[in-house]
């Protein structure tokens, strides 16, 4: 008998042990694409909620109260309707923040720009108004929640207030 060589159990032995361990290396490999993957997704959805947000919110403190009426109702500083948030900005222009479909967008001075992306899907987009009138003695507040959805499941709810820059005072 040749010693030289290997038994049929040995050789047997030998594969399944590789085969076990290319199988556990191949696993573990796709599971951390995977996670890095759904890491990029919700890096992607945090980094556009959060400069969503910080936009809105720089605009919304602002704003200035509409004495006219030209934008909104006279003696108003926002008014919410069918999912826009319509203001008069600091610039004295009118400006909307709308739900479209499942993105958000601006309209200022008739320009319409998309403000998220197509690879976000807005689910909801609420505002609260306090003393958004002159006669109410409250400080105008605008209260914006968003619930947002990415890419490979990823979701965000966020919300902030914000409180008008300028004093609410009777004119």
């Amino acid at each position: 008998m040749n010693k030289n060589s290997f038994t049929l159990i040995e050789i047997l032995v030998a594969v399944a042990i590789f085969v076990s361990v290319v199988t556990v290396a191949s696993t573990i490999f796709v599971s951390a694409l995977r996670a890095q993957r759904q890491s990029l997704a919700y890096q992607q959805l945090l980094d556009q909620t959060s400069y969503l947000m910080e936009y809105m919110s720089r605009t919304i403190r602002m704003a200035g109260k509409d004495i006219n009426g030209t934008c909104i109702a006279a003696k108003l500083n926002y008014d919410f309707v069918n999912q826009c948030l319509k203001f008069k900005n600091y610039h004295g222009d009118c400006q909307e923040f709308c739900l479209e479909g499942t993105r958000i967008k601006e309209i200022k001075e008739g320009v319409e720009n998309y403000l998220t992306s197509p690879d976000l899907k807005v689910n909801s987009f609420s505002v609260t108004l306090t003393g958004e009138t002159q006669y109410d003695n409250l400080q105008p507040l605008v209260s914006i929640f968003l619930n947002i959805e990415g890419k490979e499941q990823s979701k965000i709810q966020i919300k902030t207030s914000i409180s008008q820059r300028d004093l609410d005072v009777r004119r």
